[in-house]
């Protein structure tokens, strides 16, 4: 018969492949249970009273044209509504194909039952496929796995979860329209069960048996699964195991299997008592907590509970006597065998010809410990015991009494056995390889042996007192040739044939008296020595390996090993080169990933390397976790250094200092961690850590504070972050790392990975941790609980600025770039504000901080269009009062008569809408100014600390530019395409630098808005009123209750005319040219000598625009003569 895995034999493989997907079905599952997002729980209030209205559970489709209904009437709902599906909809879409890819597996493991029930495999019949040895493996493996997946799901991803994700898919995805979409028996398989995985929480009625039910599954197909299971040994595990009293454990994976199975056959459960003794006196004679996938333990004193026949037979094991019996055993057991492995793991101990002449010895010493191990670390775990079952915490009180339990030992118990382990598999691997080597040359050597002494008996060889014996060289050479006729394939007749040999040399030594002649007896003896050596070799099966690797499974501790971390880390801190031990410990806990990828490995699936990146991703991280102890060890040490850097040593004699460090700090036999990148990624973790607490507590404002707490808080910081990075300097010989190459890495990522976060208030589609480009799963970036409205300490601090600095309290003036207060006038801050963001935050945080403006900017931009819709377009009164007036001043070119009264009429008609529209404008001028000190504070650092790269990127951008004018000029010559990123790139850099214009940037795009240059025009002259020009200080407002400042409402109206077509600008200085002439014409028909403040105010506008826009001045001179600009100088 065809092997039943063979690649030909179509039955074997369409099974092997359905358990193979099994198993990567459950490790999506367990990844992408870390991936749920937090609204679909709608835990806090926030969450419920903002999405409360648009996640729906089931309920939803009792009446689905409702909840679209409630909805459609609200259009912020729907705003939120589609805002949340672009957020959602990818890893939405990744869950359903999870949830779809559990349904298909039970639906293509009922297809296969069906195909072998009708034939369709021919010569295989289910019958057939449970006796064959691989056949009864797969299809009980088959089921298993459904059951387990179900499992893990409620366990991990709650039913209301589960329900409010499907249908947020549903109602998202192009599914409801599609008509083979499954989802209906989706949803059917998954709906809520009611489950929850609390602490404490109350199991529902008929769980998990009513939940397994879902999709019947063939009632014969269960019950021959769990006949197999009841009566074989299916992977043959009891040989690894020849101890009665090993049983259970040698079992221990079949008992998982049938205890998932047996909720398929409730039946069993409830009323069977015969099966249900049968099954506990074969599986749970001695342990009722079992592991049954990856570490997810279940206790059967509880999940049986309700279960009449499986209670009654689990209550013999349950018994205190016994519990106190297996308890006191296991105490003894592990007293023992401790004292044995650490006797082996003496150094000298484990040497090659001990360990051939005990295997067996150690091999039950192995057992044992394991064994121990097992079923310490399981019965007296905190996940197996509810604290509130009276019953439960009594019998793991008695465990831990009569176990003389003590995390410590066991896990003292755990490491020794490991790493005895690795030493044994470690020799026995290095003699395997040697094996045959090192048997053909004491064959040789044999050989040799009685060739030599063949001749020495012809005599030939002159050796003292020995005569000629021909029938003695006869037999020798006999000898000789028998020895090198052994052969190495066919070790039983050799190891046979070579034990004869042994007897024959010592008789022939006894029957010729050849004991008298020291020297033959020695030939012999060496002889015989290597003749053993032979059979010791020839022992060395790889069964022994494989042996130890079944009983050194360590996959039931894949989650209970978090409770030693403490333990392990305290251990690292006392004695670092306890780290050489853990390694053993973590490489055992690597075995456990072999259970869920040998079908996948088998089925050669492509899934394999997705399921050994999740789990030994997860490894590695706890890998990571527990040694974190190294770095956390520095930063203690080093923030002793940090603090007398920065507070008790000036920094010329810490260098007489920096011997004594190594005795100070003892990180000498810390960093014995291999390899080096674990210990960097864990120096990494604890920097990152540290410094974003630091900027957390170091910035946070109190907006009552007066003066304001800006300025010392960013002296305070700096003087931290500078501790931080001299000591980070300080320290990095010792460690062997690049201290300042880690250092701006880190910070930098730190504060990309807090603007990010910040800038997605901004956003539609937010950027989620797992996509940021900045944050790690490795080196995470911690995140903390907001204080105010701003999500991190860049936004605090950003929005401490514009409170400072806000234009209704404070005057700026640009020739001494300070802001002063208006009633007071005191300086409030100035230009250094920007050097100490520099000296605190570096570049990365002047340029953040500017990133998080644009956006501030773009939204405020969109408010104030928004606003023009509605106060302006949508307002009968005030479109009358603008075509009026445009009536009135076309054409442009022309003066208008009696100007004054044209112009007040039109600004006392719209009077109402002035004040919002001079908020925004001012907003949107307040950040230009602070986006322009950035651009100024990030040139003048960049030409000081990397002047090459200054003037290399001022180069490129003026050739890029010439360039694209020269393409635009004569479209032949080249220009970058669209998928040429290099203008993109370069931007970042130049932005990085300095070198760019913030008022020459488009932040929106906009449409045609009518009579847009009007409006702003009208908004324009409405404030002359309220400023007048001061010779010290240039335009500034009459009274401090007016709350307007001069420069943020001319860049305000110069950025808000960037964004439109530039024809709207060239209306609008039309109209501000036209204002001019007409006012000016009739002051001189009025005789009135003085020109009027309002066209000084008009006529300062025009000078400030063009020397902020840096145009020629023909631009204004051709709407104002320049004869009026001259008039106009004499008046400053």
């Amino acid at each position: 018969m065809v092997d039943f895995l063979a690649e030909n034999n179509l039955c074997g493989q369409a099974i092997l492949r359905i358990v193979s997907c099994g198993n990567a079905i459950i490790a999506e599952l367990l990844r992408l249970s870390e991936f749920i997002p937090g609204v679909f729980r709608l835990k806090d209030k926030a969450d419920q009273q903002k999405y409360g209205d648009i996640i729906f559970d089931f309920s939803y489709f009792k009446g689905p044209e409702a909840c679209e209904g409630k909805l459609e009437a609200k259009p912020e709902l729907l705003d939120l509504d589609e805002e949340f599906r672009e957020n959602n909809i990818e890893i939405l879409t990744r869950f359903y194909l999870a949830f779809q890819s559990v349904h298909k597996y039970i639906v293509d493991l009922n297809r296969y039952l069906d195909d072998l029930n009708e034939g369709i495999y021919i010569q295989q019949t289910l019958e057939t496929v449970l006796l064959n040895e691989d056949g009864k493996q797969l299809l009980c493996e088959a089921l298993y796995l459904y059951g387990v997946m179900l499992l893990v799901i409620d366990q991990k991803i709650e039913g209301e979860v589960r329900e409010r994700m499907l249908v947020s898919y549903y109602r998202y995805s192009a599914a409801r329209s599609s008509a083979d979409s499954n989802l209906d028996d989706i949803c059917k398989l998954l709906r809520s069960t009611g489950y929850s995985s609390q602490p404490g929480a109350k199991r529902p009625p008929n769980y998990p048996e009513s939940y397994f039910s879902r999709v019947p599954i063939s009632e014969t197909f269960i019950s021959m699964v769990i006949g197999r299971l009841r009566s074989d040994d299916i992977y043959n595990q009891v040989s690894a195991y020849p101890l009665p009293e090993h049983r259970s454990t040698a079992l221990a994976t079949q008992a998982a299997m049938l205890y998932v199975i047996l909720y398929f056959d409730p039946s069993i459960l409830h009323t069977q008592q015969a099966k249900m003794r049968e099954i506990v006196d074969k599986y749970f004679p001695d342990n009722w907590v079992i592991s049954i996938y990856m570490g997810i333990t279940v206790n059967l004193a509880e999940v049986w509970e309700p279960y009449k026949a499986a209670k009654t037979a689990l209550n013999y094991t349950l018994d205190l006597s016994n519990v106190k019996e297996q308890a006191s055993r296991y105490a003894a057991v592990t007293e023992r065998v401790h004292t044995q492995v650490q006797q082996f793991l003496k150094e000298g101990c484990l040497r090659e010809e001990l360990v051939l002449d005990n295997i067996p010895k150690l091999l039950n010493c192995l057992r044992d410990c394991n064994v121990a191990i097992r079923w310490l670390m399981l019965h007296t775990a905190d996940t197996a015991c509810d604290p509130n079952n009276k019953r439960l915490r009594q019998i793991k009180d008695q465990i831990l009494t009569d176990s003389k339990y003590n995390p410590r030992i066991l896990f003292q118990l755990l490491l020794d056995t490991a790493q005895f382990e690795f030493i044994l598999k470690e020799m026995f691997k290095h003699m395997l390889s040697e094996k045959q080597t090192k048997w053909e040359n004491y064959k040789k050597e044999g050989s040799e042996r009685m060739t030599e002494l063949a001749d020495v008996f012809s005599g030939v060889k002159p050796l003292t007192r020995v005569e000629k014996n021909e029938n003695l060289q006869a037999w020798f050479r006999e000898i000789s040739k028998q020895i090198m006729s052994l052969n190495y394939d066919d070790s039983t007749a050799a190891g046979r044939k070579t034990v004869q040999l042994i007897q024959a040399l010592e008789e022939v030594q006894e029957f010729h008296q050849l004991e008298s002649n020291l020297q033959v007896c020695q030939f012999l003896a060496d002889t015989r020595k290597f003749l053993h050596q032979m059979i010791r070799t020839i022992n060395i099966k790889e069964e022994v390996l494989i042996t130890m690797q079944i009983v050194g499974d360590l996959s039931y501790a894949w989650q209970l090993i978090d409770s030693f971390t403490s333990i392990m880390q305290e251990s690292i801190r006392v004695s670092p080169s306890m780290v050489t031990k853990l390694r053993a410990t973590f490489l055992k806990l690597a075995s456990a990933l072999d259970l869920p990828l040998l079908r996948i490995n088998q089925a050669n699936s492509p899934d394999l390397l997705s399921v050994s990146q999740y789990y030994s991703g997860e490894l590695v991280s706890y890998v990571r976790k527990v040694l974190q102890i190294i770095p956390e060890s520095m930063f203690t040490s080093l923030l002793k250094i940090i603090k007398l850097q920065t507070h008790d040593i000036i920094e010329v004699p810490t260098r007489l200092d920096k011997d004594k460090l190594r005795d100070y700090a003892q990180l000498g036999p810390r960093y014995e961690v291999d390899p080096k990148q674990l210990l960097e990624d864990g120096i990494r973790k604890e920097l990152v850590k540290r410094v974003a607490l630091a900027l957390h507590r170091g910035l946070i404002f109190n907006p009552r504070a007066k003066p304001s707490e800006l300025m010392p808080k960013l002296k305070e910081m700096a003087a931290t972050m500078d501790g931080f990075h001299r000591s980070f300097e300080y320290i990095q010989d010792y460690v062997n790392i690049y201290g300042l190459k880690i250092w701006q890495e880190e910070v930098s990522r730190i504060i990309n990975y807090n603007v990010e976060q910040e800038c997605n208030n901004f956003l539609r589609t937010k950027i989620q941790d797992w996509q940021s480009i900045y944050q790690s799963t490795h080196i995470p970036i911690p995140k903390f609980t907001p204080v105010d409205e701003s999500v991190t300490f860049i936004g605090r601090l950003c929005r401490e600025i514009l409170r400072i600095t806000d234009p209704k309290i404070t005057c700026y003036i640009d020739q001494m770039n300070t802001w002063y207060d208006i009633k007071t006038h005191q300086e409030v801050t100035n230009s250094r504000l920007f050097s100490e963001i520099q000296d605190t935050l570096g570049t990365f945080g002047l340029n953040g901080l500017d990133r998080l403006l644009c956006f501030m900017i773009v939204k405020e931009l969109q408010n104030f269009l928004s606003m023009f819709q509605k106060n302006i377009l949508r307002d009968r009164t005030v479109q009358d009062t603008l075509k009026a007036l445009m009536n009135a001043v076309s054409p442009l070119k022309g003066i208008i008569a009696n100007s004054n009264k044209v112009y007040s009429a039109a600004i006392a008609k719209t009077q109402k809408i002035w004040t919002a529209y001079l908020d925004s404008i001012m907003k949107v001028g307040q950040m230009q100014i602070l986006r322009r000190q950035i651009t100024n504070e990030l040139n003048y650092s960049c030409r000081f600390d990397s002047k090459h790269l200054a003037a290399a990127l001022e180069n490129l951008n003026k050739a890029i530019l010439a360039d694209i004018e020269a393409h635009y000029q004569n479209p032949s010559l080249p220009y970058p395409k669209e998928d040429n990123t290099l203008l993109y790139e370069i931007t970042a850099y130049l932005e990085a630098a300095g070198i760019h214009n913030p008022l020459n940037k488009i932040y929106i795009t906009t449409k045609r808005l009518p009579y847009f240059p009007t409006v702003n025009f009208l908004f324009l002259i409405s404030q002359f009123p309220k400023l007048q020009y001061n010779r010290n200080l240039g335009v500034v407002c009459k009274r401090p209750a007016d709350q307007i400042d001069w420069l943020p409402l001319v860049l305000g109206l110069l950025t808000l005319l960037k964004q439109f077509h530039s024809r709207y600008t060239e209306q609008f200085l039309a109209l501000v040219g036209q204002f001019i002439r007409s006012t000016m014409e009739q002051c001189t028909s009025q005789k009135i000598p003085e020109m009027p403040a309002d066209v000084v105010g008009a006529l300062m506008f025009l000078e400030d625009y063009i020397r902020y826009t840096k145009l020629p001045r023909k631009v204004v001179e051709a709407h104002v003569p320049s004869f009026i600009f001259d008039e106009f100088r004499t008046v400053l």
